[in-house]
């Protein structure tokens, strides 16, 4: 097993990787946890495929868990979502001195945490991120949220787990169209801190794919925990972790949260703010070039969707990075640099 401490004083936590972790949850959140009572949020993909495992091992554990339910996607992360999980936790009388789960990816986990945050002021919970995104990024960290119907993320806070349990055997369950969804994230990672890792990407055998999980996992979350114990409510370096963001979520939002996942949109964000940062001679020659060709070999698109312009502008004029106008844009200047460049909107 491999474990990772997130060192954040008060709020600090583990991460464990390891294959079929899924099986050896008791012992693990018993040791964090004295309680009985256990709230389960999931949705409905997760739960159909893990749900009644999950409820027997916890149950033969000596828990005694309450699963909510979702549905998949991107529109779970709504008010009206998160009304719906606050009825059931007082349906199940679900008290400060009990435990949130979040089982699921990165919606779940999302709304999930927000859900805690704010529930009688605050409810202890449990990651058990379930997708590749959510294991190599957004399950870590304590940036919880909810969108809008404005924009995505405009409600949230910073509200740490008790613990992070990352199964990778769960992965091989996934629809390939998720793995890439995963991979823009684990892409990201590379390009703005580790050059070798970039590399490492690039010489993987897509033939063998799933041998690889682990690494790729285990990479990604060490590269985050630096990120998250030196800037942990994000108003320094920890940004540079939205390289490729402000296009993407203007894409999703663009689209309603329909036609892409927000992998695939991010993967459109970063070619193609490399590319105007190369314009401007801020990025090394052919850094978007290199950045298309590993995007294309793990079957992402780089290419930006026909899209009205106005409505673009209008859409990204509402992105949570906006400070007086302003947005804080994450520009490489290589593979593995990433630098923080504050321009003018309209810029």
């Amino acid at each position: 097993m491999k474990v990772i401490n997130v060192n954040l004083k008060e709020n600090s936590y583990e991460i464990l990787i390891k294959q079929d972790l899924i099986k050896e949850v008791v012992s693990k959140i018993r040791a964090i946890y004295e309680g009985k009572k256990l709230a389960v949020i999931t949705d409905e993909n997760v739960h159909s495929i893990y749900g009644m495992e999950l409820k027997k091992t916890l149950s033969l554990g000596g828990f005694e868990p309450s699963f909510i339910v979702l549905e998949p996607g991107e529109k779970s992360k709504s008010l009206e979502t998160l009304n719906y999980i606050y009825s059931k936790l007082v349906e199940f009388n679900i008290t400060r001195t009990d435990m949130i789960i979040a089982f699921g990816g990165g919606v779940v986990g999302d709304v999930t945490g927000f859900a805690a945050s704010t529930y009688l002021r605050g409810i202890p919970y449990i990651q058990i991120p379930t997708t590749l995104l959510s294991q190599v990024d957004s399950s870590i960290g304590g940036k919880v949220a909810i969108n809008l119907s404005v924009g995505k993320n405009l409600v949230g806070s910073f509200y740490q787990p008790k613990l992070v349990l990352i199964d990778t055997k769960v992965l091989a369950t996934l629809p390939d169209r998720f793995i890439k969804d995963g991979m823009a994230e684990v892409i990201k990672y590379a390009c703005i801190e580790d050059e070798e890792f970039f590399e490492f990407l690039n010489g993987i055998d897509i033939n063998n794919f799933t041998a690889y999980f682990e690494d790729i996992v285990c990479k990604c979350c060490n590269i985050k925990k630096v990120y998250v114990e030196e800037d942990e409510k994000d108003t320094d370096i920890r940004m540079k972790l939205n390289f490729g963001h402000t296009i993407g979520h203007a894409i999703e939002k663009y689209f309603d949260y329909n036609k892409y996942t927000h992998g695939e949109a991010v993967a459109m964000g970063m070619y193609n703010i490399t590319l105007k940062s190369e314009e401007i001679n801020y990025t090394k020659e052919e850094t978007s070039e290199r950045i298309k060709e590993i995007l294309i070999k793990f079957g992402l698109e780089h290419r930006l969707p026909e899209m009205d312009e106005e409505v673009i502008e209008k859409i990204i004029r509402n992105d949570k990075k906006n400070l007086s106008n302003k947005l804080n844009l994450i520009y490489l200047r290589k593979i593995g640099e990433a630098n923080i460049v504050s321009k003018f909107i309209l810029d």
